[in-house]
């Protein structure tokens, strides 16, 4: 019988199978960083409000503490959004005739909230509570980066799931003293037996429930998040 195929044709299959094996996973290599890209997540794209607020003017310059206009972040699972009322405190005085500030005066005088552009926004299938991770020794810049240094907000960090694990899988590393929560400039560093025992001794205070073993805990939890 004559052969029908050539021998040079065993090196194309071969070739086009290890071809396709090589697209094959050099495809999933690139899906995998398009969805941790900032373009999937959101990171470092800076949010355009209604009104030209600066975090690093208030905060980084003026001192205000993250409190004064986040009031329920110490009691509830939203930080909660000041109301005009609260920005009137100050600039009924100062900048008082600031066009600036004319979307301000307006709402304050109709009662009709400001309309700000959400910036830090997980899927509605994510439970976040800020109350529980505050009185936990979770610094606002933990998960808000450097806040005091954004002159307008953006997104510091992924807010994927692998993120949120990296901590509730090792919160030593991550919790810090109460009095330190709202300093922006504490750090972590872990870098010395003491930093390291000292964050193990901040998760026995807290009482914080690390997964040990093949156990699973609270923090790895599915149905802690996902409710």
């Amino acid at each position: 019988m004559p052969q029908i195929f050539r021998h040079s044709t065993n090196y194309l299959a071969r070739g086009t199978i290890y071809g396709a094996i090589f697209i094959l996973i050099a495809a999933l290599f690139v899906a995998a960083e398009i969805n941790r890209s900032g373009w999937n997540t959101g990171q470092w794209i800076e949010r355009q409000q209604p009104i030209q607020f600066s975090h690093k003017h208030h905060v980084g310059d003026d001192g205000i503490d993250c409190r004064y206009c986040h009031t329920s972040v110490e009691t509830a699972a939203s930080a909660g959004i000041p109301s005009t009322a609260v920005c009137m405190n100050c600039h009924k005085q100062i900048w008082a005739d600031s066009p600036y500030l004319d979307p301000v005066r307006a709402s304050f005088k109709s009662g009709k909230p400001l309309q700000w552009i959400r910036v830090h926004d997980l899927p509605d299938f994510a439970y976040f509570n800020h109350a529980i991770h505050i009185n936990k020794g979770v610094g606002c810049s933990t998960c808000h980066g450097r806040i005091d240094q954004m002159p307008v907000v953006s997104q510091a960090v992924s807010l994927q799931m692998e993120w949120c694990l990296e901590c509730h899988r090792n919160p030593e590393n991550f919790v810090r003293p109460k009095d330190k929560v709202f300093d922006m400039e504490w750090r972590q560093r872990n870098s010395t037996r003491e930093e390291i025992k000292q964050g193990r001794e901040l998760v026995k205070t807290y009482r914080i429930q690390v997964p040990g073993g093949n156990s699973q805990s609270v923090l790895t939890s599915c149905s802690t998040c996902h409710r």
